[in-house]
């Protein structure tokens, strides 16, 4: 198991690149992780949903995301409630009271997925949430050391030193817990160490004296390696820090920046994405980072929404409420205002899922708000219906003359009127439909599919098209979304393997706990 200090440490990092590490030594492994909270969410093909985090975990280890990996995913819907998927599917929502009454009830599913994972696979890396000295929580505790203790393996705890303070985390943390958990704690990990390894030397013996815990590594700070994030956490005020190294077929990467000055007379394609509270699968986002010539913007103000080529409102987890907030702040006006001609040549706005559906005439929502029907932005001939039942699906067809894929996360049945456009064909076990739409004009589109941007010919024309409605040349193109993870999974893995002792590892792993 890879806890951590806190939460952000590197503790996903971490698991996928162990995950990458084992599993180019041909060893079966599997990534698990017991509870889940995220916004950031994925689709398995069999339609059930995980954390986002998992399912790129699972993809560093060569195989399909399942829902044994995450069989608990909370969707905070509010700062005290959150939707609670079990197994992959919804069991409804619950506050904070009422589920940690339930965690008794929900740890039997634990143990069964995670045993079931161990009979099939050599080896499970199990990631742990936050701290697991929440002394508070540890009675109930469903996700760290509870979950080693009871399935009989040891633990390693992962430090960010680059926060401050890190040696003092890792020692108050062996300290407050229990002595049957801080038995298991076998090993601690520092990540994100900046200068000469040597400085710590002394602070290590030391630790280990009080802790009786020894070090396995110092992983270095590094730029440019990148994780599908769980949530908002991990976006900056501004900027996205996302993948920002592109996977050359040869193998390497350069920097954006390199790039850009390289075919330095393109033009530059600014793109802002509206941050909502509850903003949901903003790894949508992901493959637009690595474009040479594109712009990353979060915004949460309209101001920020001048010279926009494109403005993107992405999922939202409670679509109704976000949509009063985008009144409250005025950002409604603003995507008025860059549509309008009287501006000059209008900007693109896309809607993806929640996004999606406030661009339409109604939502009509009595399931996850209680609203109603509530007036939405007006820009789409479409009108949002809330259903009971949630559909989550993959589904694969075409757009823009491309073969494109990705999945379904909603509650809301989108019906579109007579004057929107469909502009992606559907083709697949779930039957043939056509799916999202546009304006007459082109310049605003919706889907509720998540992931298009993964496939690289479609982000190519996608971003052509809208670059030239602004009269912009850019470069696009030219790299694999597939291949650039596949080389983060890779980079990762070798960090681990240059500054871990991966040896060390493994005997923890073949060892039971002590």
């Amino acid at each position: 198991m890879v806890c951590g200090t806190a939460s952000d440490v590197g503790k996903s990092h971490l698991v996928a690149g162990l995950c990458r590490l084992l599993a180019r030594r041909g060893v079966s492994v599997a990534p698990f992780k017991a509870q889940n909270m995220a916004l950031n969410s994925f689709v398995t093909r069999s339609g059930h949903e995980i954390g986002r985090a998992q399912a790129a975990q699972a993809s560093a280890a060569g195989i399909e995301p399942e829902p044994a990996m995450n069989p608990i995913l909370l969707k905070p819907a509010t700062d005290s409630s959150s939707e609670v998927m079990v197994m992959g599917r919804s069991a409804g929502y619950m506050n904070a009271r009422d589920y940690q009454g339930a965690k008794p009830e929900m740890l039997a599913a634990v143990l069964d997925a995670l045993s079931d994972l161990r009979s099939r696979f050599d080896v499970v890396i199990c990631e742990g949430a936050g701290s697991p000295a929440e002394i508070n929580l540890l009675d109930n505790d469903l996700v760290n050391l509870r979950i080693a203790y009871e399935a009989g393996f040891s633990a390693v705890i992962v430090a960010d030193i680059d926060r401050g303070g890190a040696l003092a985390a890792l020692c108050g943390t062996v300290s407050l817990l229990p002595e049957r958990y801080r038995a298991l704690v076998r090993g601690f990990i520092i990540n994100k160490f900046r200068g000469d390894p040597f400085l710590l030397d002394s602070g290590l013996v030391e630790l280990e004296r009080r802790c009786n815990v020894g070090t396995l590594g110092v992983l270095p700070f590094v730029h440019g390696v990148s994780l599908d994030a769980e949530d908002s956490l991990a976006l900056g005020s501004a900027t996205y820090p996302g993948v920002v190294q592109l996977a050359e077929s040869e193998g390497g990467s350069v920097s954006k920046a390199s790039v850009t000055a390289v075919k330095g007379d393109a033009d530059v394609l600014e793109v802002s994405v509206v941050r909502f509270p509850r903003m949901s699968n903003f790894t949508d986002i992901d493959p637009l980072v690595l474009e040479p010539s594109v712009n990353i913007r979060f915004v949460d103000r309209p101001s920020a929404l001048v010279g926009s080529d494109l403005i993107v409102l992405p999922g939202s987890k409670t679509t109704v409420a976000d949509l009063a907030w985008i009144r409250s702040r005025g950002i409604e006006q603003a995507i008025t205002a860059a549509l309008s001609p009287r501006t000059g040549t209008p900007a693109s706005v896309l809607g993806i899922c929640g996004g999606y559906q406030m661009l339409g005439h109604r939502i009509v929502d009595e399931i996850e708000s209680s609203s109603g029907l509530v007036g939405a932005l007006g820009h789409l001939d479409v009108e949002t219906v809330f259903s009971p039942t949630k559909i989550t699906r993959q589904r694969a067809g075409s757009a823009l003359s491309h073969s494109v894929k990705g999945y379904e996360i909603r509650h809301g049945n989108v019906r579109p009127g007579p004057d929107a456009l469909p502009w992606i064909d559907l083709d697949d076990r779930y039957g043939t439909e056509q799916e999202g739409a546009s304006s007459e004009s082109g310049h605003v589109m919706g889907t509720s599919l998540h992931g298009l941007f993964e496939q690289d010919e479609f982000r190519a024309t996608f971003l052509e098209l809208v670059a030239a409605r602004r009269g912009k040349r850019i470069l696009s193109g030219g790299f694999s979304f597939g291949a650039a993870r596949k080389a983060q999974f890779d980079f990762w893995a070798d960090l681990i393997e240059d500054h871990l002792d991966v040896a060390a590892v493994e005997k923890l792993i073949e060892e039971p706990a002590r």
